[in-house]
């Protein structure tokens, strides 16, 4: 059975349960804030695996708490990146949820995405611990992405108390994110087939839900050169610089901005002396399209470079680290569905298509209806000023908890 919105209409059942669970939600804000300062409180550094493992390890336990055993667990280890956790959770019908049983055959899941890791090194909470002023909280990671994680498990403990309806929900939690994915990507695309509807609890753009995210490419160019002395033979040899220098030119004029594609060389590195020619150079480009054809413009690009001077060559290495999420008739359903809900709850719900890439582009690619961004209001993300707002972390979990009430029917 899909997980993906049906057209029959259940407003005003949606409606009164929406509004429950906005209530109860507001009813346990201090242990939402609490749950959060106890998360943020673990460093999970992208780059340190000790405290990644750590850092999942309280995890588990913390969801234990909340929402008791999974009815299944997958550990998939990263090697030296983090590792990858699939955790199952049943759907609950109300009328079963009441007994204590599981729900009947049949009824839909949904898959969700979070990451554990954080872009800050061990060490940050020293001098930035995890505070609250009035309604901002702040923190490593609270924004990207710990609160999104805390949003979901009440709401689906909120589905669970309240004897609502929710769908089978698949927790695919990874703990490389930040840095590409690069062990949890497999797991990703293998695990979020179960079910249609993809949520991805990454934050929100200004309160905004991501409908679409731009694809990503990741390249390094590098110039092989031959050196000389500079003074003695400048006719001679073959200037890396020289080289290196044409193609940034040539890839920042493959920009296009009107069709979503910007292209920055964001790294330089050559030569070793002022009087030699540099015989090695290396260009470290950053690349982001809205499409597949400018996926494939790009590749054509990067695919001519070549050398000016015989004595020199071109290489090009690395490659597309995300596909393209584009905004889908099944995503902007997904969207309309929770629109209806934040407005049954007493809030506009927005979309936007934003220029990073999140796990939910590997989802997007295999066809999936992926509704990212629902996670946490606020900004910041890769700051020291990253901040969330404490009523927008109680909202979005309400809301979420009236989306896989929806996904229920």
């Amino acid at each position: 059975m899909s997980a993906e919105p049906q057209s029959t209409d259940h407003s005003d059942l949606s409606d009164a349960s929406a509004s429950r669970l906005a209530a109860w939600m507001q009813e346990h804000r201090d242990e939402l804030v609490q749950d959060l300062t106890d998360y943020v409180s673990h460093e999970t550094p992208s780059d340190d695996k000790n405290l990644l493992i750590k850092g999942l390890d309280w995890v588990e336990t913390w969801l234990r708490s909340r929402l008791g055993e999974p009815a299944a667990r997958r550990l998939v280890e990263g090697g030296t990146f983090g590792d990858t956790v699939v955790l199952d959770y049943p759907a609950a019908c109300s009328a079963a949820a009441v007994a204590g049983d599981a729900a009947p055959a049949g009824v839909p899941w949904v898959t969700a995405l979070c990451h554990y890791d954080t872009v800050w090194s061990a060490g940050t909470l020293a001098d930035w611990p995890a505070s609250t002023d009035a309604d901002v909280f702040t923190g490593p990671g609270a924004f990207d992405m710990k609160a999104g994680l805390v949003q979901l498990v009440w709401a689906m403990k909120g589905c669970r108390e309240l004897g609502l309806d929710r769908p089978g929900v698949r927790l695919v939690l990874n703990g490389d994110e930040e840095i590409g994915s690069p062990a949890s990507r497999s797991v990703i695309e293998t695990e979020v087939v179960r079910g249609n509807a993809v949520l991805v609890f990454e934050a929100s753009a200004g309160g905004a839900l991501k409908t679409a995210r731009k694809g990503v490419g990741i390249f390094r160019v590098e110039a092989h050169g031959e050196e000389v002395h500079a003074g003695l033979n400048p006719e001679e040899g073959a200037s890396a610089i020289d080289e290196i220098a044409r193609v940034v030119l040539q890839l920042h004029a493959a920009a296009d901005l009107e069709h979503g594609t910007s292209v920055n060389v964001g790294i330089l590195h050559a030569g070793t002396r002022t009087n030699v020619k540099a015989g090695r150079a290396s260009a470290d480009v950053d690349v982001r399209v809205a499409s597949d054809e400018e996926v494939e413009r790009i590749n054509r690009v990067l695919g001519s470079l070549q050398a000016v001077n015989p004595k020199a060559e071109i290489t090009v290495g690395g490659g597309w680290n995300r596909p393209v999420m584009p905004r889908t008739e099944r995503t902007a359903t997904l969207f309309a569905l929770a629109s209806k809900v934040a407005a049954a709850q007493g809030f506009d719900l927005q979309e936007t298509s934003v220029g990073g890439a999140s796990d939910g582009n590997f989802a997007a690619a295999l066809g999936l209806p992926v509704l990212d961004g629902l996670g946490a209001v606020g900004a910041g993300a890769h700051a020291r000023n990253e901040w969330i707002s404490i009523s927008g972390m109680v909202e979005r979990a309400a809301l979420a908890a009236g989306i896989l009430t929806r996904l229920a029917s």
